[in-house]
C-alpha cells in the first residue's frame, strides 16, 4: 500500500519547512509514505527549498493556474505514480501533520472513500465571531446541497482512496474544496470526517482579498456547483416562484374586475402577470434544458473516469513532473516503471500495449 501526501504550492518558501517537518515518512498500514508537491507557478524558490526537505515528487505548472487546478493536477499525478491512498494538505502549514494517521483511519477500515479534517473552528483563537458564524452557515448550506453530514465543508485536510480519487473532477477555477463534497455527495461517494489540530496562523490567506469576497465567491460557487447537478430543482423551483407571484398578480386584477367593476384601471395588473407567467415558463425550459445538460455531464464525467484509467494502465507518465529529492539518494518510480500498486491488472496492460 502507498500514500502520498500531495501538497499545493504556490510561493511557500517560508512555510513549506515547517508543513514538511510535521509529515509522517511511515504509517501503520502503508509499506511506502511518499510526499508531492504542486508548483502553482511560484516565483520564489519553493521547489529548491521542496527538494531540501526530502519531497520525493514534483508537478511544475508553467504558471499561476488556481488552487483548484493544481489539486486537480496533483491527484492526477498521484494517481499515475501508484498511490493507493491520496492525503492533501496546505503549504502554508495551516494543518497539523500529525494528524495524518488519525485521517487515514476510515479509509483503511474501509468505512469512507473520503475524510475531511473537520477543524472545529469553533475553536480556532484567530478566526473571529463573524468568521466562524459564516463558517457555519456555509457548511450547512453545502451539506444541504451535497447530503452529507461534513461540518467543515472548506477544509482542505482530505484523504481519498484511490476509487475517489479516480471519479472526482473539479471545474471550478476557485476552489475545490466544496465542488468535490457535493460532487461526491452526487455520485454516492462514501464521506466521513474526523477532528484535526490546526497550527497558528502563518499568513494571510491568497483565495479571497476580503470576507465578504470570499463570502460572495463561496455562494456563486455553491450554486454553481448545485445547479449543474440539481437543475431541474433549481430551475423549477424558480419557474413556480414566478408563476405563483403571476396568479397574485392576476388575482389583484379579478378582484377589482369583479368586485369593483374597475378592471380598465387595472390592466396594468394584467401585463406584468403575462410577464412574469412567460418568465416562469422560459425558467422551466432552462429546467429541462439543463437538465439534460446535466445528463450529458455525467456521461462526460464517466468517460472521463474511463480515460483516467486506461491511462494508468497504458503508465502514462504524470504531466508537468519532475522527481524530487527521494529520501534515500534514489530516484523515485516514474513513468513507465510508475505501474499502479496494488492494481493486480497486469494481464491488462500487456494487452493493451499489444
Amino acid at each position: 500500500m502507498k500514500l502520498i501526501i500531495q501538497i499545493p504550492c504556490f510561493n511557500e518558501e517560508k512555510t513549506l519547512p515547517a508543513t514538511l517537518a510535521d509529515l509522517p515518512r511511515q504509517i501503520d498500514g502503508f509499506d511506502t509514505v511518499e510526499w508531492l508537491i504542486i508548483d502553482d507557478g511560484s516565483t520564489d524558490r519553493t521547489i529548491e527549498v521542496a527538494r531540501a526537505h526530502g519531497v520525493d515528487h514534483v508537478v511544475r505548472l508553467t504558471n499561476k493556474k488556481g488552487l483548484a487546478y493544481a489539486f486537480q493536477a496533483g491527484l492526477d499525478a498521484c494517481l499515475k505514480l501508484g498511490a493507493d491512498v491520496i492525503v492533501n494538505t496546505d503549504g502554508d502549514n495551516q494543518y497539523n501533520g500529525h494528524d495524518i494517521p488519525k485521517l487515514v483511519v476510515p479509509v483503511l477500515a474501509g468505512d469512507a472513500d473520503m475524510v475531511v479534517g473537520d477543524r472545529e473552528v469553533q475553536n480556532i483563537d484567530h478566526f473571529s465571531p463573524l468568521k466562524k458564524s459564516l463558517q457555519r452557515l456555509g457548511s450547512w448550506v453545502v451539506r444541504q446541497a451535497s447530503s452529507t453530514e461534513v461540518p467543515d465543508t472548506t477544509s482542505g485536510f482530505r484523504a481519498y482512496n484511490r476509487e475517489a480519487a479516480m471519479s472526482l473532477v473539479v471545474v471550478s477555477r476557485f476552489t475545490y474544496t466544496l465542488e468535490t463534497i457535493i460532487q461526491a455527495g452526487k455520485q454516492y461517494v462514501t464521506t466521513a470526517h474526523v477532528p484535526i489540530r490546526t497550527n497558528p496562523k502563518t499568513r494571510e490567506s491568497r483565495l479571497f482579498p476580503s470576507m465578504w469576497s470570499y463570502v460572495r465567491r463561496n455562494a456563486l460557487s455553491i450554486f454553481r456547483i448545485y445547479t449543474r447537478y440539481e437543475p431541474l430543482k433549481v430551475f423549477m423551483t424558480a419557474a413556480a416562484l414566478v408563476m405563483f407571484a403571476a396568479l397574485v398578480v392576476w388575482a389583484r386584477y379579478a378582484y377589482f374586475y369583479i368586485f369593483e367593476d374597475d378592471g380598465a384601471g387595472h390592466v396594468q395588473s394584467l401585463i406584468l402577470g403575462a410577464v412574469l407567467f412567460n418568465a416562469g415558463m422560459v425558467l422551466a425550459a432552462l429546467g429541462i434544458l439543463g437538465d439534460l445538460l446535466s445528463a450529458n455531464s455525467t456521461m462526460l464525467q464517466r468517460v472521463f473516469e474511463r480515460v483516467r484509467r486506461i491511462e494508468l494502465q497504458l503508465e502514462v507518465p504524470p504531466s508537468h513532473y519532475e522527481p524530487g529529492a527521494h529520501p534515500t539518494g534514489q530516484p523515485p518510480t516514474t513513468g513507465a516503471n510508475a505501474a499502479p500498486h496494488g492494481s493486480g491488472r497486469t494481464e491488462e496492460r500487456e494487452a493493451l500495449k499489444v
